[in-house]
């Protein structure tokens, strides 16, 4: 199986990558992945650089940086130190060159970080008497024999309260930039915590809690043990800490022995041999000495990092690609510079396309452009035109139903005692009101019969309510109109020349407007002014049915009341001779003509209703809302009429401002950031095909789905889990054991990475994973310590959970209840 070496040219190449896009500011527009190393300000962050590089920090207690510092560490064949400066990206293209000017002489053998450091302060014009902080990066590179291939981002130490030399304001501001670089899900924190001070009161510790609870991407690193009282219980508590015990990492922690003020002038061979002195003995030697001293910490660091980048990649892939596609998809809505008339005229031309398409599909219900986005969304909803249409007038269609009578004419009462509503009637008390009403209409017609206009007169009133419900209508379809076309010119268009089109879209909607209306009172004009007027079977048919039922009632409720049985509903069978069925029907006959009359007139106005209620209808849809609207709509901006604007009017419309200018330039830079990250990212596709072996959990927001959120394990971790079902998946990371090599593209020698590691004579200090049986953790909360009070003022008991992430829960390794 091939892997990647530790100390391989394609590692250094792996992290040489990432940190080529990082200074070129890739990372202002996606994060990558990196370390970055905070504390408090007394935690001895500077010492522990020290005894990463091997170079001499600045370690006073009270001193604060005012930048973020990126240390690069490689391997080399000689030592080399190059220092530069990352400009802010918000800075000026004249400030931007002035700090890459910025490019002291460093002698290797005795750096001076300390002044380079006053030097890049005096470079970032940081060196005044009030206390400023700045967003450019000092960049220190550090090659030689001994340097692990290792990147940091350190950061200015936290501080609670202010003095003569830093306020709290300066606190506040420093909590912020720490803040911002913890807050990315792509880092890996390296929490600096000191000895000398209880870990809880660390504000290190709340912040790392806060950003990242599950402690599943914090490493932590234990500073000054040496000043803890032998066989106190203070020193009982960090050897606790440092096995994992308490406060559990999935990285989980590493102890780091500072110089001494008897050895600040100690060389860093010293320095490492008192170390070592130092955890041979006492409660110290209880550790995994995989977790003590610098001379595992570095390829630790530079393990982690390696996973992480590794791990990262697809997702970061996706970023930058998706980031490409936002760029490209604004630049097309910017479209090309255009100052002349020509070229606006071409853009308003290739707008107004890219609208009258949009529009036709939205009207024919073709919805696979991403304008129309997901139908889950009441976004996507409100832009699918047609849906929205083609519901309204389901909607218009059912209110016209139960809404669209005057009155609402009811053969009888459910109970004798029953108030009928203000809009309803009994059909014998509006026969009586129509037989008023023929009487004062009568003509020259026969009695039992009825003026034809009386119908007409019957159905004027009992459709007034059609007008209104149909005026809300077409209210709501403009409204949706309006908002589609509105949201398509701002889709195809740049903000600021949408908002100038929206005056001409507009315009040609309220033309559209104008036509729709006079659409409307044409359709209404029948059912208000004219006479009844239908050739349509149905109103005969409809009639004949309504009598039908009507003698059907009369019947049945006259042998319910000769009889006493209700053969309708019961279907029992009744008896009777030719002389009692000839009174039956014969007391159905209604015997007062005007009445008999009137109770037709009734019939034929609801049998006129029912026909022309479904005439009506159809007509607003398709004469008004379909034709004068809906058909119409992709043409109010299209190539046609842009083509007859005035220049003028082409100048007032399609003109940009100096907002647009930069935002054109801002997107162009983007992309070219962007484009030249993903050819990079691409190259390191070859280190993922690879990936095979050790497990390494996923960091939150990268894990595939229904997988756990994990972060890359600290390989040396007897108690860390492992995921045998993640072990075999689609996703797993690199196997560093010692010896393996990495495959390399198409090109390239396998035995690339062997040459030079031989050529430069190192070894690989990879170390090898243990293989004990990791343990059932204490308190689900890897922030919950033992012993500490609740909210409610109560201790908390142990607790052993039955399981991790879902996991079976392990058993105890040997040598975990020691101490």
């Amino acid at each position: 199986m091939a892997t990647v070496s530790l100390q391989s040219k394609a590692h250094r190449h792996l992290l040489d990558i990432i940190d080529k896009l990082r200074s070129r500011g890739i990372g202002r527009y996606v994060d990558l992945p990196e370390i970055i190393v905070t504390g408090d300000q007394s935690a001895g962050k500077s010492s522990v650089l020290e005894a990463i590089s091997g170079m001499t920090f600045p370690t006073k207690d009270n001193l604060c940086t005012q930048f973020a510092t990126e240390l690069i560490l490689r391997r080399a064949p000689h030592v080399d130190v190059k220092v530069s400066i990352t400009p802010d990206t918000d800075r000026s293209e004249q400030e931007k060159g002035q700090l890459k000017l910025f490019n002291p002489i460093v002698d290797p053998l005795d750096p001076r970080i300390g002044d380079v450091i006053e030097g890049a302060k005096g470079a970032m014009g940081l060196d005044g008497p009030k206390m400023v902080f700045s967003n450019d990066i000092l960049r220190v590179e550090i090659s030689g024999p001994e340097q692990p291939h290792l990147t940091m981002v350190d950061l200015p130490g936290l501080f609670q309260a202010g003095n003569s030399t830093q306020s709290d304001e300066d606190a506040e501001v420093v909590t912020d930039m720490v803040l911002r670089y913890m807050k990315r899900p792509r880092s890996i924190i390296l929490a600096v915590v000191s000895a000398k001070s209880d870990f809880a009161l660390q504000k290190v510790t709340r912040l790392a809690r806060e950003l990242d609870p599950s402690g599943i991407r914090t490493l932590g690193l234990i500073t000054k043990p040496d000043t803890l009282d032998e066989g106190s219980d203070s020193e009982a508590a960090y050897v606790q800490l440092a096995q994992n015990k308490d406060v559990r990492f999935r990285l989980g922690w590493h102890v780091l022995k500072n110089r001494d003020y008897k050895m600040r002038n100690s060389t860093s061979a010293e320095r490492d041999e008192a170390e070592d002195a130092f955890f041979s003995k006492g409660a110290w030697t209880a550790i995994d000495p995989s977790r003590l001293g610098v001379a595992t910490l570095n390829p630790r660091l530079s393990n982690v990092l390696k996973d992480q980048i590794l791990l990262q990649l697809p997702s970061l892939l996706i970023d930058v690609s998706d980031g490409i596609k936002v760029c490209k998809e604004r630049l097309e809505k910017l479209g090309t510079p255009r100052g002349s008339i020509r070229e606006q005229r071409r853009y308003l031309l290739q707008t107004s396309q890219s609208f009258s398409r949009l529009m036709a599909v939205a009207v024919d219900g073709i919805y696979n452009d991403r304008f129309f986005g997901s139908a889950k969304t009441d976004e996507g909803y409100r832009r699918r035109l047609r849906a929205v249409v083609q519901n309204a007038l389901t909607d218009f269609k059912n209110k016209m139903v139960k809404h669209g009578r005057g009155r609402r004419i009811v053969d009888c009462k459910n109970q004798d005692d029953e108030i009928l509503p203000s809009n309803e009637v009994l059909r014998s008390d509006y026969v009586k009101e129509v037989k008023d009403l023929i009487r004062r209409s009568r003509g020259c017609e026969l009695p039992g019969t009825f003026n034809a206009l009386i119908v007409g007169e019957l159905f004027a009133d009992q459709c007034r309510p059609w007008s209104a419900i149909a005026t809300a209508l077409k209210d709501d379809i403009l409204r949706a109109a309006y908002e589609t076309s509105n949201e398509a010119i701002y889709h195809v268009a740049a903000e600021e020349t949408a908002e100038k089109i929206l005056h001409v879209l507009n315009a040609g909607i309220e033309e559209l407007k104008q036509g729709l209306d006079a659409a409307f009172a044409q359709v209404m004009q029948p059912y208000q002014s004219l006479h009844p007027i239908t050739y349509n079977h149905h109103l005969t048919n409809k009639v004949e049915e309504a009598q039908r039922q009507r003698r059907r009632r009369e019947i049945s409720s006259h042998i319910q009341a000769v009889y006493h049985t209700d053969v309708f509903g019961t279907r029992e069978t009744l008896h009777i001779n030719s002389s009692e069925l000839s009174s039956l029907l014969a007391a159905q006959n209604e015997g007062d003509m005007e009445i008999y009359g009137s109770s037709l007139a009734v019939d034929y106005m609801e049998a006129y209703y029912e026909v022309a209620l479904e005439t009506f209808v159809d007509n607003i849809s398709t004469l008004t809302i379909e034709c004068c609207l809906m058909q119409k709509l992709p043409s109010v901006f299209d190539p046609a009429k842009t083509h007859d604007l005035s220049d003028e009017e082409v100048a007032r419309l399609a003109s940009e401002d100096d907002a647009s200018v930069h935002e054109r330039t801002r997107n162009a830079e983007k992309l070219a950031v962007l484009e030249t990250a993903l050819r990079e990212l691409k190259c390191l596709d070859n280190f993922r095909a690879i990936a095979a072996g050790k497990s390494i959990p996923l960091v939150p927001g990268s894990e595939p789905a229904g997988k756990p959120p994990h972060a890359p394990v600290d390989e040396g971790d007897p108690h860390a889990p492992v995921d045998e079902g993640y072990r075999h998946g689609n996703h797993e990371p690199f196997n560093f054991e010692k010896g393996s090599r990495p495959s390399f593209s198409a090109g390239e020698s396998n035995g690339y990475a062997a040459e030079e590691e031989k050529r430069l004579a190192l070894p690989d200090t990879a170390p090898a994973s243990s293989q004990e049986a990791p343990r059932a953790f204490e308190e689900p909360d890897p922030w919950v310590r033992s012993g500490m009070v609740t909210k409610k003022g109560k201790k908390m008991k142990k607790r052993t959970v039955g399981t991790i992430w879902g996991e079976p829960a392990p058993a105890p390794a040997k040598g975990d209840d020691e101490n």
